[in-house]
């Protein structure tokens, strides 16, 4: 696939998705595909399904058309998956997949297993919104496709810090900027701005962290009567694994949040020595070399020990 365009000529309804629990670069890799079919393509029946995304992205063009539940009557000749690795992680959304005459794959996670009809992988991507900028034709990039673009951009790079980041990256963000976006505001609202709540809440998994490995690991969980006790949910707790990673000395951090069924979603981090893709896949799992994430059924201490012992190995 050279581009997107060609992809749409003969799809009269399409369906786009991304991973449950959509961060930055899902959402702004999403709405800009959807934004720019609605754009150029408005014979096309289009429409985005997550699950409920962070208020902070909710300024994005399109944002308050995403459809949040599946409906069974919904039929669509093509899926865009955007941002995901394989079926699983799309949660309820995969009928829409499973049901889609044809399929497209757009994403940069290194564990992505190919799943759609057509894969568009590239892990050496800072992210899935950056291929989705290669794909698009540069003067149909409006100002409103920029936004989503750019949001994605700064998201999975950790504006522009994480080694995820090229030179190609730094001249997409420039073309982007050019198109007249409010970069700085982006920036500020959805990467460093919190709510007093969820200071509170960071603050007390940085009080509570342990170390392990001779400090060069560190651990913070949240409990669901911690979010109860914050006023807190799961897509407030942004920010919080990265938090733990740049404390120094350490090189893997690991995040835990529970789950409605008492279960952990897990985040790992990585400073460089470690490849938390790797852990995670063996959870069945995911992701990065320097970020990456599973779910498990077991204690925190149980989860962190199995962890520990995964990257004592690597170290």
């Amino acid at each position: 696939m050279k581009n997107l365009a060609s992809q749409l000529k003969e799809a009269a309804s399409v369906a786009i998705l991304g991973h449950i629990r959509p961060d930055g670069d899902c959402v702004g890799s999403c709405l800009a595909v959807y934004n720019y079919i609605r754009t150029w393509f408005p014979q096309i029946t289009v429409h985005v399904y997550l699950e409920p995304i962070p208020n902070i992205f909710c300024f994005l063009t399109g944002a308050g058309l995403i459809r949040n539940e599946v409906s069974k009557e919904a039929g669509y000749e093509l899926c865009i998956v955007l941002d995901c690795g394989d079926i699983g992680r799309l949660g309820g959304m995969a009928y829409y997949f499973e049901q889609a005459e044809k399929t497209i794959c757009i994403d940069h996670h290194v564990s992505n297993n190919n799943f759609a009809d057509i894969n568009y992988v590239f892990p050496e991507a800072s992210s899935t919104s950056q291929l989705v900028f290669e794909l698009l034709e540069e003067e149909r990039i409006t100002r409103q496709i920029a936004e989503c673009i750019y949001l994605g951009l700064i998201h999975d790079t950790g504006v522009f810090r994480h080694s995820c980041t090229s030179a190609r990256t730094m001249e997409i963000a420039g073309k982007l900027m050019e198109t007249g976006i409010d970069f700085p505001k982006i920036v500020d609202e959805t990467f460093y701005t919190k709510t007093y709540q969820q200071n509170r809440m960071m603050g007390k998994v940085l009080v509570e962290s342990q170390r392990y490995l001779n400090d060069r690991c560190i651990a913070g969980v949240v409990t669901l009567e911690d979010m109860e006790a914050f006023d807190v949910q799961p897509k407030h707790l942004d920010g919080i694994a990265n938090q733990l990673r740049v404390t120094k000395g350490v090189e893997v951090a690991i995040f835990l949040y529970q789950n409605e069924d008492k279960s952990y979603k897990v985040s790992l981090r990585s400073n460089g020595k470690v490849n938390v893709a790797d852990i995670a896949m063996k959870c069945q799992g995911g992701g990065h070399e320097m970020a990456a994430g599973f779910t498990m059924a077991k204690t925190p201490a149980e989860i962190v020990d199995i962890l520990c012992s995964e990257i004592e190995k690597q170290l």
